[in-house]
C-alpha cells in the first residue's frame, strides 16, 4: 500500500509499457468491433510532472522528457505517434508537466464503441482515479484489488478485450501473484491479450513466471525488454520488460524498429540493451 506510481510516472518504465499498449489499442482497432480494455493496477490516471512526488525523484527527466525532445527516423516516429501524440496534446505549451499515465492513454485512444474498467486499491490513488473519470460512461472505475479483477471481470462482454497488468513489485512474491491471476484470466478468457510489465531486478522470479505459464499451457506469448544499462536486485531500475499473451502479429516487428531507437535515446552505460523474443509459440 505504500507504493505510489506519481514518483515514477514517465519514467523508462513507462516508456516501454505506454509505446507498447498504444500499438496494443491500435491493432485492436482495426476491427470495427468493440473492445474493453482492464487495467488491474491503475493508479491516478493521469500525473502533474511539476508535483512534490515526481520533482523527488525526476524520473521522467530520464524517461518521456528525452524521448519526446529527441529527433526520431521517420519509421519510429509513426510507430510512437499514437502514444507521442496524447503526450503532446496534454501539454500544448513548451515544458512537460503532465504525463498521461494507462488509464488516460487508453482513454484518448479509444473509439465511443470501446470501453475501460480501471481498478485501484490504494485509497487516495483510488478517490483521484474515480474524479477524474467521473460522469465518463466509457469508463468504470472500482476499488478493488488488481489481482481480483482477471477473476472477476473475464471474459467481458465485448468478447474482445486487452488487460494490462501493472503491479507495484513491492513484494518478493509478485512474480508468482502475477502468473497465478494471469493464468486464471487466462483460461476463462483464452483469446485475451494480456500486457505485463515487470522491472528487470529479479530474473530468478521471472524465470519462474516464464516456467509457470509454459506449464499452464499458455500459447503464444512474446516477450519485450528494454535496458539503459544494468540493473540488479540493489541498483536503481534500469530496465523493464514485458509478456504478452496474445500479441499481434505485427507486435514483434514494430518493437524491432522501435527498441533500438529507444536504448539509443535513453542509454546510461554500453550495457544498454534491447530484445524481443517468443517466449511460447502459437
Amino acid at each position: 500500500m505504500n507504493y505510489r506510481h506519481a514518483y515514477h510516472a514517465g519514467n523508462i518504465g513507462d516508456v516501454l509499457k505506454h509505446a507498447v499498449l498504444a500499438r496494443l489499442i491500435v491493432y485492436l482497432q482495426r476491427k470495427d468491433k468493440a473492445f474493453r480494455i482492464i487495467d488491474t493496477h491503475a493508479g491516478i490516471g493521469a500525473y502533474d510532472l511539476t508535483s512534490e512526488e515526481t520533482q523527488k525523484t525526476g524520473e521522467w527527466l530520464d524517461g518521456i522528457a528525452k524521448v519526446i525532445s529527441t529527433p526520431m527516423p521517420d519509421d519510429v516516429a509513426a510507430l510512437l505517434a499514437p502514444w507521442l501524440d496524447v503526450v503532446r496534446a496534454d501539454n500544448p505549451g513548451k515544458d512537460l508537466k503532465r504525463y498521461p499515465g494507462s488509464p488516460a492513454l487508453a482513454r484518448k485512444l479509444m473509439r465511443p464503441v470501446d470501453r475501460l474498467t480501471l481498478t485501484e486499491l490504494h485509497p487516495a490513488d483510488f478517490d483521484t482515479l474515480s474524479k477524474h473519470f467521473a460522469g465518463d460512461h466509457q469508463v468504470k472505475t472500482i476499488h478493488l484489488d488488481g489481482w481480483l479483477a482477471l477473476g472477476s471481470f473475464l471474459p467481458p462482454k465485448e468478447k474482445r478485450g486487452l488487460i494490462i497488468i501493472d503491479p507495484a513489485f513491492e513484494e518478493i512474491d509478485e512474480f508468482d501473484r502475477m502468473a497465478s491471476a494471469v493464468i486464471k484470466g487466462w483460461r476463462k478468457f483464452s483469446t485475451g491479450t494480456y500486457a505485463c510489465w515487470y522491472p528487470l531486478k529479479d530474473r530468478h522470479g521471472l524465470r519462474r513466471f516464464d516456467d509457470t505459464l509454459k506449464d499452464a499451457g499458455v500459447k503464444d506469448v512474446l516477450t519485450l525488454e528494454l535496458n539503459v544499462g544494468k540493473s540488479g536486485p540493489d541498483t536503481a531500475m534500469l530496465g523493464s520488460g514485458m509478456t504478452i499473451i496474445n500479441p499481434p502479429y505485427t507486435l514483434a516487428e514494430e518493437m524491432r524498429t522501435v527498441l533500438p531507437w529507444l536504448r539509443d535515446c535513453l542509454r546510461k552505460g554500453s550495457e544498454a540493451s534491447w530484445s524481443v523474443d517468443q517466449l511460447i509459440a502459437e
